[in-house]
């Protein structure tokens, strides 16, 4: 699905940057009395780009109430899993049950941040009789970015159901993950300069915000590092287990959610000629929340297990703009 509205996208940037060159399109204005002529300043706009980005975001934990159990043996603590792989070979005779936590109180054990590459194409309008702003339909790519965690959530966690409680030091689990992002936006931006036309051979500088839909794809691979998972039945559905004291094996977990996105531009571009300017640029991008979830072996089941919040995506793009 994502692919093909990716590729309907594509096809409709095509046509819009084929159809000013196949029609010669060109603005020599109205005319206004003896061999004179006024331009009001409107032109199609077509641009390209490319460059690097960095993301950040604060991780949150959306695991909500799963209670793995523990044993101690005052010193040292294991998961139950652990416990019984060890009863099993004789081990452990000192250690008894010491409590439950909730894994949803715990916190993840770092924060999103990710270097990777961007591209985007625009087309769009420059405004008659203001020709200082700019109308553009855009899209932007910003390719997988990883968010590795070993151990993924890792803190102080209260013990329960037993009348001694206790505070223990737990980790739990370890993620391997991805984000890709494609935003679908619309923006207005104001050229600095003065006068209908805009200067050739000078620096312009810009602004520019807008709001956009953001396709957000995510790839998550679990691993039950402690044990502490493989003994929670609502995690069943979400992997394979050899055995009952086997730790379970998660499956892959692709998820394709949207959201909103907010975005700010500050840049400045620099005419070759009257039709073809140079830009450069930062672009940047809000989205609330990105989910990144287990799923079942195909796909129709899912759980979120943390999330990206106020992620932003900064982007340092140079590009080449066009105006017909």
């Amino acid at each position: 699905m994502k692919k093909c509205r990716n590729l309907l996208l594509l096809s409709v940037l095509s046509c819009l940057v084929c159809a000013p060159a196949r029609a010669d399109w060109e603005y020599p204005g109205y005319y206004v009395g003896d061999g004179a002529y006024v331009d009001d300043g409107g032109r199609f706009v077509v641009s390209v780009r490319g460059g690097a980005s960095f993301g950040f975001g604060s991780i949150k934990n959306e695991i909500g109430e799963l209670t793995p159990r523990y044993y101690s043996d005052g010193v040292s603590i294991l998961s139950e899993l652990a416990y019984l792989q060890g009863v099993e070979q004789g081990l452990y005779e000192d250690y008894s049950f010491v409590g439950y936590i909730n894994l949803g109180d715990l916190p993840a054990s770092k924060d999103y941040e990710a270097f990777t590459f961007a591209a985007g194409a625009s087309v769009g309008w420059t405004i008659p009789n203001s020709s200082q702003w700019r109308i553009e339909l855009g899209w932007d790519h910003i390719s997988e970015t990883e968010y590795n965690a070993s151990p993924f959530l890792e803190g102080e966690a209260e013990l329960l159901g037993t009348t001694e409680g206790g505070i223990a030091l737990i980790s739990s689990g370890a993620v391997q993950s991805s984000v890709t992002t494609d935003i679908i936006s619309v923006m207005a931006f104001y050229d600095f300069y003065d006068g209908v036309q805009k200067p050739a051979r000078k620096m312009i500088p810009y602004v520019g915000f807008g709001v956009g839909y953001a396709d957000i794809t995510t790839v998550l691979n679990m691993t039950d590092l402690y044990g502490d998972l493989s003994l929670i039945a609502e995690l069943l559905p979400y992997g394979d287990k050899a055995g009952d004291l086997e730790p379970i094996q998660f499956y892959r977990s692709e998820r394709t959610t949207a959201n909103i996105a907010g975005l700010v531009a500050l840049g400045f571009s620099y005419g070759i000629n009257e039709n073809i300017y140079f830009d450069f640029g930062a672009r940047v991008a809000y989205i609330p929340r990105i989910r990144c979830s287990l799923s079942n072996k195909d796909g129709t089941l899912y759980r979120d297990w943390f999330s990206s919040e106020n992620t932003i995506y900064a982007n340092i793009m140079l590009g080449l703009r066009f105006e017909f």
